[in-house]
């Protein structure tokens, strides 16, 4: 999660899930998803590559895109 997230009680954020710094969770939101927003609504599901993006920076040895 963000920095400075606001989860309504009883709400639920599924797992791998990204939540935009800010965010106000009023309604459950699914796994493996990026959301963000007042109220955070789903922007998109997260992708494979997500996952390994500036990884070749912090390790030298990852071949983006390869």
């Amino acid at each position: 999660m963000g920095d400075n997230v606001t989860v309504v009680g009883g709400v639920t954020i599924g797992d791998n899930s990204i939540i935009g710094a800010g965010s106000v969770v009023v309604h459950d939101i699914p796994a493996n998803v990026i959301a963000a927003g007042n109220p955070a609504k789903v922007i998109r599901p997260l992708r494979h590559d997500d996952r390994y993006r500036g990884l070749e920076q912090q390790t030298g040895d990852y071949h983006y895109g390869a």
